[in-house]
């Protein structure tokens, strides 16, 4: 099956069916997509479905790049970026190194080639350990760091990557050399990414139509991507510097037409997009197997054992020592409580690696100046069982670590506290609206249309500040009333279409009408109780 159609449909055939089989198990969809994909893998008579890694690294990491970006909290971005650094970018250095010397000393290869394996497994995934812990209440803080390291760790890795692999190639390597490019890399990144944004975002402000808008900023990413990929840049730095930007920017440029359909667009992208990924990584188990040659079989036990070993204790200690300790200090100095240690416990233990690693291991050259690339296939291998290992071993075990360290209970703490802040804003908004209302003169509008305008303010005012009362079994049946006459007027559209009473477009336009209604009702509902709100992406 070579077909870049008939691969497409697979995959998202299989994901479909994973995710069905999954909800039935009740299993975390990203796990069980990777196991339903290794099983696939070993099915005789399905056909082979190859995976290039540029089809990975610059078609379908570049969108959740871009989109994870846009979905963070800037604010919470700069609040913790000390920590977000730390763990992008000196983590990931020291397991590279940590991984490179291990191999090293263990299994006589060259550091070069130990470096490449080392950059590889050393960034953790962006998506799996939030798609894993969704439905648990997280506190916010775990969760900002953990996708703020996820947005920047894969271009530290990718960066290091290509320097090991030329490194390789070239027999040799200079540090200061490497150092200031790496350097030059991330400023240009950063810059491309953020000229973008700010590019895309004033294109998008003339445009007037959600559609064309829309088509905009499906084409953000991959023109922060693809550019600078080609020159030799990081383009996954610029995916993530446009999000950010249009995170930062966007609420006040964005139509709410355009944010609305958006919402549902972005959603479904990311879902396809997500599932795919994980459904790719567990496929190219049978043939990263059947291209291992049998003298690497000897020795490759202890390496996939130091490998992981060192990639999770590198992240433990790294998290609870050298990221804590000068933490701590700081805050010391500013008369801040320190953070709870529970708090790193988890972000160390939560060192999940996924798909960027394959799809970097699996775009390692096969030939060096005329010789095969030392290693590969083990290389291969290696990262395999390592993004097994810490999918399926750490993965499994989240929500057991997080309800052992008591976070879903402080989670919801946070929430139920966020919550009512949300609701009082809420209840600020309305009654400025009822100020306007009562500051507006008469003329051209009548009396009763004046009354029912206040009317209908004041009711979404007393729902609100019902709401903080915690009136919870009150919400239930008004959501219940409230979706049975919106039901009410399906049915009788539904009879007056039968009986040729209104047009097709007509049915069309009250239908469309009635599902914003129902959505809104559900939203409202949910958005009025603490702990069972749903953020809205921008």
């Amino acid at each position: 099956m070579s077909h870049p159609a008939l691969i497409t449909f697979a995959l998202i055939a299989l994901t479909a069916i994973g995710a069905i089989m999954a909800r039935r198990l009740r299993m975390p969809s990203s796990i069980f997509l990777v196991i339903f994909g290794i099983a696939a893998s070993f099915l005789p008579h399905l056909p082979r479905i190859p995976i290039e890694p540029d089809i990975v690294l610059q078609v379908l990491l570049p969108p959740l790049l871009y989109i994870a970006g846009v979905g963070m909290s800037w604010r919470g971005f700069k609040r913790e970026f000390g920590d977000i650094f730390l763990l992008a970018v000196g983590c990931v250095c020291a397991t590279a190194a940590a991984v490179a010397v291990t191999v090293h000393g263990l299994l006589g290869w060259p550091l070069a080639l130990g470096f490449v394996l080392g950059a590889i497994v050393a960034p953790p995934d962006a998506v799996a350990p939030i798609a894993i812990t969704d439905g648990l209440a997280l506190p916010g803080r775990i969760v900002t760091v953990l996708e703020g390291e996820g947005l920047v760790n894969d271009a530290t890795a990718l960066i290091l990557f290509s320097f090991a692999v030329t490194a390789v190639e070239r027999g040799s390597f200079s540090l200061p050399e490497a150092a200031g490019l790496f350097i030059v890399v991330a400023i240009a990144g950063v810059a491309w990414g953020l000229a973008v944004g700010w590019a895309t975002l004033r294109l998008r402000r003339h445009m007037g139509d959600p559609q064309i808008e829309l088509t905009i900023a499906l084409l953000t990413p991959y023109i922060a991507f693809w550019p600078l990929q080609a020159l030799g840049g990081s383009g996954v730095l610029a995916a993530v510097a446009a999000g950010l930007y249009v995170s930062a920017n966007g609420a006040g440029s964005i139509p709410p037409a355009t944010r609305l359909q958006g919402y549902f667009f972005w959603r479904f992208v990311v879902y396809v997009t997500e599932g795919s990924i994980f459904v790719i990584t567990g496929l190219q188990a049978w043939p990263i197997i059947a291209s291992l040659r049998q003298e690497s079989w000897q020795k490759l036990p202890l390496a996939i054992g130091v490998v992981i070993l060192a990639a999770v204790a590198v992240r433990l200690i790294w998290v609870l020592v050298l990221t804590r300790i000068p933490r701590d200090l700081v805050r010391k100095s500013r008369g801040r409580r320190a953070l709870p240690w529970k708090h790193d416990i988890f972000i160390g233990f939560t060192g999940i690696r996924g798909v960027v690693s394959l799809a970097a291991a699996l775009s390692i050259p096969f030939m060096v100046d005329g010789a095969p690339f030392p290693q590969r296939d083990v290389v291969l291998i290696i990262t395999f069982a390592v993004i097994l290992a810490t999918l399926v071993g750490q993965g499994l075990s989240l929500p057991f670590v997080v309800r052992k360290l008591g976070l879903d209970v402080e989670g919801r703490r946070e929430l139920a506290t966020a919550k009512d802040r949300e609701i009082r804003a809420r209840v600020a908004g309305v009654e400025a609206a009822l100020a306007q209302l009562n500051g507006v003169g008469s003329d051209g509008i009548s009396s009763g249309t004046m009354r029912v305008l206040k009317n209908r303010q004041r009711d979404r005012r007393d729902t609100l500040i019902s709401a903080l009362k915690r009136v919870d079994d009150q919400y239930e049946d008004w959501l219940k009333v409230q979706l049975s006459l919106i039901e009410a007027e399906r049915r009788k559209i539904a009879e007056l279409y039968d009986k040729d009473a209104i047009t097709d477009e007509a049915r069309r336009r009250i239908e469309r009408e009635l599902d914003l209604e129902d959505a809104r009702a559900r939203h409202a509902y949910d958005s009025s109780l603490p702990l069972r709100g749903d953020d809205l992406m921008p």
